[in-house]
């Protein structure tokens, strides 16, 4: 087989998780149905249930997939940086561009969907969710110390001020609106560190 011919072929659970996400982000989840999903991908309802049993499932690949997304390109590439206020400047600006990037609208909807997972799944995502919070309040708690910053804001209060106004971007932000990516992460760098951080 000509590497061409690799390049093309796709992951039939990938193309499904995909369109599934696209379709949750833009319906919603309780208003997407599997023949939904599967009319998109021009399958049969049960070539759909052959590679997922439930939308459930698919739910939970989805948000399973955008943690993966977020410890891969948020994550890992600050764990290696040195100063903890430039790991900070450097997550501040990675999650954002995760929560905009069109191509993982996963992010989307692990903000937006999270309510409907069954209740072992949610706990799974969850513990994933709870590992990223306290990443970000260890995180801020550094930078205060490096700072000396007496009287401040509690990390865990300020980890939770900084993720709400990241994960909240994807409301209101339009690609050609004013605020673009590259203006938007000096601004919110800002607010953190002469706000929360001051």
């Amino acid at each position: 087989m000509s590497a061409m011919a690799r390049d093309t072929e796709v992951d039939p659970r990938q193309e499904i998780l995909r369109t599934a996400a696209r379709l949750f982000q833009q319906r919603g989840y309780d208003a997407t149905s599997m023949n939904d999903v599967a009319a998109a991908l021009k399958l049969s309802k049960g070539g759909l249930y052959h590679h997922f049993q439930s939308k459930d499932q698919i739910l939970f690949e989805i948000m399973n997939h955008a943690m993966d997304i977020t410890e891969d390109r948020v994550l890992a590439p600050v764990r290696g940086i040195a100063d903890p206020e430039q790991r900070l400047r450097a997550l501040i600006r990675l999650h954002i561009e995760v929560v905009l990037s069109p191509a993982d609208r996963e992010i989307t909807v692990m903000l937006h969907e999270n309510h409907p997972l069954a209740p072992v799944l949610r706990k799974r995502i969850n513990i994933r969710k709870k590992e990223y919070v306290h990443f970000v309040e260890n995180l801020i708690a550094e930078v205060q110390r490096v700072r000396q910053a007496k009287g401040a804001v509690s990390p865990r209060a300020a980890a939770f001020a900084l993720l709400g106004m990241i994960n909240w971007i994807y409301q209101w932000h339009k690609p050609e609106g004013e605020l673009q990516t590259h203006n938007l992460v000096p601004q919110f760098t800002s607010m953190v560190f002469a706000g929360i951080l001051a």
